[in-house]
């Protein structure tokens, strides 16, 4: 992920750096879903059945704790769907580890959203556009009211709300809605993802943004973030899935505060771009482990093994962990951004190619901007 917002603030007033102190998991408790989202990479159903069992999944909390991984985003399918989700993230704040919950927000209710959002520390809710592109590519006809009045409701108790956006063809027409929703409504965070091609994403890899559509669109959000910050609009805005967002932001940010441009640079590259396999990993609802959610190559099993053993062998992941990773082939290889970016998605690059090291495809960024330092 990478805070636009908290960079700007935090260097231009020279505040202490938010470090990520620790690893996050992306897991995916259930595979089962109210929705048949077009972009989804788990390809959720109803129908599904769990397989991870509460006891093994403390078990496990247990074990990443003991190897540096203090967030869990609490991710499915539809996380609210199994009903032993509470009693897990209660586990895990026992154990001192911070807890997101990434929803479509269909189960929000006036009788359960305070327990909502006192059990997690921060709530994100997917819309993916206007009324009729959010019920479209959701699958369900009515879901963007019911969505919103959710968004509404948690974020009427006064908690960290944020609203998670894809950006793909089919929604990109309505970037400038959500941030007026968001804008209108005083929602304390917005999440712009790129679109990455796993699960849906991948069958429907024609849904991708072209590289001047992304670079658009990347423009308008650093626009806005700049706008926030010179206002002192409290709302943040995050990207996902493209850390080639902070090349184009720090180059926006020298045009702004010349003096600060080495500054930036220096917290960009300790920031380190893509963190696959090194401060991210994903458990999917088989008990899977994977560097990210949309990996293609699994490392390991906590049915059948500790996740101590998983996390700290293995000849991928010491491969993900090097810094920058000047391995990648392509236009990386000669990048001098590569230890901004880290080379961006590993997973894109399989997707296209077959190889899990080549450059990624959707990387938008211009000779001259690959460069330039």
């Amino acid at each position: 992920m990478f805070r636009l917002s908290n960079l700007i603030a935090s260097v231009v007033e020279d505040k202490k750096e938010r470090i990520l102190d620790g690893s996050i998991a992306i897991w995916n408790f259930t595979n089962r879903c109210n929705l048949s989202c077009l972009h989804c990479y788990s390809k959720s159903t109803l129908d599904e059945v769990d397989t991870l069992t509460t006891e093994q999944i403390k078990k496990t909390i247990l074990e990443m704790k003991a190897n540096g991984v203090k967030f869990i985003i609490f991710s499915g399918g539809e996380p609210l769907t199994r009903k032993d989700l509470f009693e897990i993230a209660d586990f895990c704040k026992e154990n001192g580890i911070i807890t997101y919950l990434s929803s479509n927000g269909l189960y929000f209710t006036k009788g359960n959203i305070q327990k909502i959002v006192d059990t997690f520390n921060y709530v994100g809710v997917s819309i993916d556009g206007d009324e009729e592109t959010h019920d479209y590519f959701r699958g369900l006809k009515g879901a963007f009211k019911e969505t919103l009045k959710s968004v509404l409701l948690a974020n009427e108790t006064g908690s960290k709300v944020g609203i998670r956006f894809t950006m793909t063809k089919d929604t990109i027409d309505s970037l400038e809605y959500i941030f007026d929703l968001v804008e209108k409504h005083n929602i304390p965070k917005i999440y712009i993802s790129h679109l990455v091609y796993s699960g849906r994403g991948l069958d429907n890899l024609k849904m991708d943004l072209s590289k001047e559509q992304r670079r658009e669109a990347v423009e308008f959000i650093l626009n806005k973030a700049f706008e926030y910050y010179e206002t002192g609009r409290d709302i943040e805005i995050v990207t996902g899935n493209m850390e080639m967002d902070a090349v184009m932001f720090l180059n926006k940010f020298t045009s702004k505060y010349p003096n600060l441009h080495e500054k930036m640079r220096e917290r960009l590259v300790k920031w380190g771009g893509n963190s696959a396999g090194r401060k991210l990993l994903n458990i999917n609802s088989e008990g899977d482990v994977r560097p990210d959610p949309f990996f293609p190559l699994i490392v390991g099993n906590i049915i059948n093994q500790d996740f101590g053993t998983i996390w700290k062998n293995g000849e991928l992941l010491d491969k993900l962990r090097i810094h920058p990773r000047k391995q990648i082939s392509g236009i990386c290889s000669n990048c001098n951004q590569i230890d901004i970016c880290n080379g961006g998605s590993r997973a894109r690059a399989y997707a296209i190619s077959g190889d899990i090291w080549a450059e990624d495809p959707s990387c938008y960024l211009t000779k001259e901007e690959r460069e330039n330092i």
